[in-house]
Order: C-alpha cells, then sequence, then structure tokens
C-alpha cells in the first residue's frame, strides 16, 4: 500500500491516519526519514574541513569510507569510527559545532510532513524516540525542532571522561543494533516506527505499525511484500 504525498491536505490526512492509532511511543530514524541526506557524512567532511580533525586522522578515516562506500566496511563499523575520530574534543564544544553545522547545513532538507507529524504526536502525549548511527550530538541538535528531547535520543555515542570524548563507544544504533538498543533503553511495546533504509528493518519489524518513509529500493520491496504503509514526502519528488 503506497501514500503519495504532494499537498498539504493530504499530508494531514495521513498524519490523521496515524493519529487515530493513538500510539503510545513512536520511534523515528532520521537520516533520510525525518530529513532527506545523511547528516553524519555531511558533518564527517565539514568537521574535517574546519580542521576539527588531526590530518593524519583525516588521511585515515577519509581512506576507510572509501573502503565503505566500496562495500569493504560495515554500516556500524564506519559509524562507530565516525565517532571516535572525535576522542579527546570536549563535549561542549562537539554539542557547539552541531548547533552551527545542523541550521547550516541539514535543517532545510527537513520535511515539513514530518516535523509536523512529530509535533503533533507529542501534542497527544505520545512518547517520541529517535534512533540513529549518526552521532549523538548532531541528532540531539537535529530533533529538537521536532518536539524530541535528548533523553529520548538513541544515536552513536561514546563514553566521555572529564567531559570530553573517548573512544570507547557505548552503542552505534544499526542494523540489528537499533532494535537492540530499544530493547535496552526503551523496554516497551513500540507502536509506530519510521525508517527509511534495510539498516531500519530489525527496528521496524518489533514495531505493532511500521511506515517505510522515502524508503530506499531495498526497504521499498520488503515494504510492499509485507504491506507495509509506504510514505513519500513531497521533498522526495516521488514520480
Amino acid at each position: 500500500m503506497t501514500t503519495d504525498i504532494r499537498s498539504s491536505s493530504a499530508s494531514q490526512k495521513f498524519a490523521d491516519s496515524i493519529l487515530a492509532l493513538r500510539p503510545h511511543v513512536a520511534v523515528f530514524d532520521c537520516d533520510g526519514t525525518l530529513w532527506s541526506g545523511d547528516s553524519g557524512a555531511d558533518y564527517f567532511y565539514w568537521e574535517m574541513e574546519r580542521g576539527m580533525i588531526a590530518p593524519d586522522v583525516v588521511q585515515q578515516i577519509t581512506a576507510r569510507y572509501q573502503d565503505y562506500k566500496a562495500g569493504k566496511v560495515d554500516e556500524e563499523t564506519m559509524c562507530g569510527e565516525m565517532v571516535t575520530i572525535n576522542a579527546g574534543a570536549a563535549m561542549q564544544a562537539l554539542e557547539e559545532s552541531a548547533e552551527e553545522f545542523f541550521p547550516a547545513m541539514v535543517e532545510k532538507r527537513i520535511f515539513p510532513e514530518m516535523l509536523r507529524l512529530t509535533r503533533e504526536l507529542n501534542a497527544t502525549g505520545c512518547e517520541v524516540w529517535a534512533v540513529s548511527s549518526t552521532n549523538d550530538w548532531v541528532v540531539r541538535e537535529g530533533v529538537k525542532r521536532f518536539g524530541i528531547p535528548g533523553g529520548r535520543v538513541l544515536a552513536a555515542a561514546v563514553h566521555l571522561e572529564d567531559g570530553r570524548a573517548t573512544d570507547r563507544l557505548i552503542r552505534v544504533p544499526s542494523g540489528p543494533g537499533k532494535a537492540a538498543a530499544i530493547h535496552e533503553v526503551l523496554r516497551k511495546q513500540v507502536d509506530i516506527c519510521f525508517g527509511n533504509s534495510v539498516h531500519d528493518l530489525a527496528m521496524l519489524e518489533i514495531a505493532l505499525h511500521p511506515f517505510a518513509v522515502n524508503p530506499n529500493p531495498d526497504l521499498e520491496k520488503i515494504a510492499q511484500e509485507r504491506n507495509w504503509q509506504v510514505y513519500w514526502p513531497a521533498g522526495t519528488m516521488r514520480k
């Protein structure tokens, strides 16, 4: 079943259909679901351009990223390394960089329909969470706009020592890791879940009502096979 969103009235109709489910817990992927593009990769290049990463580390991580794009490094490993390259940085400085980065590079790519939906869910008292393999300081900054507090963000994170990032990972929610993080932290039934790629499949499967938003071809195929609802925000220009 495919819903093609092309007008504000159609968008509201879709939102109303979600609200009619009376969900208590809603989980959203971020990149490709709440906004277009990959904010994790964008921040990765953005911080390197600003000299936030040592030159020798830049050379190493850039080569690793090329291997990732060539399929030689898996998603979870790459996302973890894109966080741990910030080891030694003060978390306050990283958070301040996210406050500069997100409005300049990502905010314009937010899907208005998803912004309205999350706000309307919040208004009903629904517990709204964000789950992402992007670093948690960028995700926490981004989802403020959706009414999602930092305490309801499960993203790629590292342990801190004296307020500084270390190279010791807490979690990298990707693939099965997204579902594992939800089970570990939420410990409750997920009523509705939204994702855009096969890396979201595991968490979509644990929801009572899974929705594929702006899906990549692999997830679109799975959604069609399982009769999950597919939602194309207007900004995706789906034909």
